[in-house]
């Protein structure tokens, strides 16, 4: 039988009837690795819809028991051992997000091909060579991230109408040989990533995929020199093009129909795109005009330049930073402000995996007091003032948010709280918390919870310092970065042509109503973070940063 009391978590879920356990990083793993795996008191939790067990190197196996959690929509497994998945998994009716990353999977059960809320699918990181027949079914598939595995190929079912809702399918560092022209019948398709893989030809119906945004084909080496070229260097729109033309070119070199039917739905979809093309070009050209402009100003060329040091006590807490500084982002119009910190949230909800995979935090540059450090405290000697709270411990907090939240639960009589109360049980069991401490001392972040009043953003904020903090990796905190000034950018320029005349708090007028336009450019100026030596641990954004597709982003570097 269990050691409950070793379990605190899963008592206190069972308690309090709650729909969401988090349980991961060392001192979860050492009760894994003592107790021969998890508590079987898990699998007793109907109520969970939301189930985390990541970074334990102890797991490798899930119980078959995980099929009486019926209720779960959401299942992340990432960054164990395991080696293997039971085939119950069909039994999760109501799954809708399957984390299986960066584990040591061989297969997986057929059952997940049952699952018809799935939405999303990650297995990257794993062993696998196949992927199981019958994804498919899976009809309500979103996101698929198959990369970094063994696998020579999709399954012969996959490019289905069936996936008609299908958006990203990342499938690097694979080895597959071989696309196959159905790729067209998923019309959904934006993003398709098949870097370093083993492919020689890219089928010329990937061109018909008309919501192709970015694509991604580096690292093969293609028989087409030319094309090969192209995907080393080009944009998405270019080397789908590319392919329009040769797939014209071998029709006419086709003349009678020797694919039989395919030949005649070709000469279809041929005839559609011509309809289209002029109304494309046009389009193509008012979108390059509206493009926002990001422009990277280099260190070197900044010599107040703010740098970061980061303490080695972090390795085992949360050793994973990138920050940056934001110019040219406009807070003050209407409701920019509220849009950013709504957008800020929603990529935490989002991206950031409920603060669980990485944690963002904005602060008022002006208000900085430079060097800063990244450091470690005991919870009872790190002092902050959470945003909207007079200073206190972190001990302090801590305890009055878990008041909050309890109370919370009493007054809505429901399980779920909101606000930072969702964010407490990242820390847990941890006896050094991380956080970003200015030249006087002050603490101004402490990840993944709050960050300081003092350093708090406002509508008449001009410059920005954005910082990201993981426990995951170095790439996790650049991803959710790119996409944070991304996200910036887009909202700049919503401002930008959307100058409201008066601000709900009652703000005088708006450029436009002065006769002036705002511009919509941004500025990112690189930050360097160095350890407690000087020596260089990472500079963002670097050029291999913001270097995706989008589609309205133009970066000048």
């Amino acid at each position: 039988m269990d050691d409950t009391q070793k379990w605190p978590e899963i008592e206190k879920a069972a308690a309090g009837k709650r729909h969401e356990l988090v349980l991961q990083g060392p001192a979860v793993d050492k009760r894994i690795a003592s107790n021969g795996g998890l508590a079987s008191a898990i699998y007793s939790l109907t109520l969970l819809n939301y189930l985390e067990v990541s970074q334990c190197p102890s797991l490798t196996e899930i119980h078959e028991d995980i099929q009486q959690l019926t209720n779960l929509q959401s299942l992340i497994l990432c960054r164990n051992k395991l080696a293997s998945i039971p085939n119950v998994v069909d039994s999760l009716k109501s799954l809708k997000v399957l984390d299986l990353s960066v584990n040591n999977l061989k297969v997986l059960p057929e059952g997940i091909t049952l699952l018809k809320e799935l939405n999303t699918l990650n297995v990257s990181c794993n062993s696998l060579e196949v992927l199981p027949e019958g994804l498919s079914q899976c009809t309500k598939l979103s996101t698929i991230n198959i990369s970094k595995n063994h696998i020579s190929g999709l399954p012969a079912d996959f490019c289905s109408e069936r996936l008609d809702l299908l958006s990203t399918l990342v499938a690097a560092d694979n080895r597959i040989e071989r696309l196959t022209g159905e790729i067209h019948k998923l019309a959904a398709l934006k993003v398709l990533d098949l870097s370093n893989n083993k492919l020689s030809e890219i089928p010329f119906e990937l061109s018909d995929c008309s919501k192709l945004k970015d694509i991604n084909f580096k690292g093969n080496k293609l028989s087409d020199k030319r094309l090969e070229k192209m995907v080393n260097g080009c944009r998405t729109k270019s080397i789908l093009d590319y392919l329009r033309g040769r797939g014209r070119g071998r029709q006419g070199e086709d003349g009678g129909d020797p694919d039989g039917g395919r030949g005649a739905d070709r000469v279809k979809r041929q005839h559609q795109r011509r309809k289209k093309e002029e109304l494309e070009a046009e389009q193509d050209e008012v979108e390059e005009l509206n493009k926002t402009i990001v422009r990277v100003l280099h260190v070197s060329d900044a010599p107040t330049a703010l740098t970061v040091k980061v303490s080695a006590e972090l390795k085992d807490v949360r050793p994973y930073l990138v920050c940056c500084v934001l110019r040219g982002m406009h807070l003050k119009h209407g409701n920019a402000l509220k849009r950013f910190l709504v957008a800020q949230t929603k990529l935490h909800d989002d991206l950031c995996g409920r603060r669980t995979t990485a944690t963002i935090a904005t602060h008022d540059l002006e208000l900085i007091k430079a060097p800063l450090v990244y450091d470690v405290r005991p919870p009872t000697e790190l002092k902050i003032v959470p945003l909207g709270r007079k200073e206190m411990t972190a001990v302090e907090l801590m305890r009055h948010l878990q008041l909050e939240a309890d109370e919370l639960r009493k007054q809505k009589k429901r399980q779920n709280v909101t606000g930072l109360h969702k964010y407490l049980q990242i820390l847990q069991g941890k006896a050094l918390y991380p956080c970003l401490v200015d030249a006087e001392g002050h603490v101004i972040s402490f990840p993944p919870i709050t960050n300081s009043e003092k350093t708090k953003i406002k509508k008449t904020t001009k410059e920005l310092f954005l910082e990201v903090t993981s426990a995951t990796s170095l790439q996790t905190c650049k991803d959710v970065m790119d996409a944070l000034i991304v996200k910036m950018a887009e909202l700049n320029k919503f401002t930008a042509e959307h100058q409201e005349e008066q601000g709900s708090d009652g703000e005088e007028s708006s450029p436009r109503a002065a006769g002036r336009e705002i511009s919509s450019e941004l500025i990112v100026q690189q930050v360097r973070t160095v350890d407690q030596d000087g020596n260089l641990k990472v500079v963002y954004p670097s050029k291999t940063d913001l270097s995706s597709d989008v589609s309205n982003i133009t970066v000048i570097w």
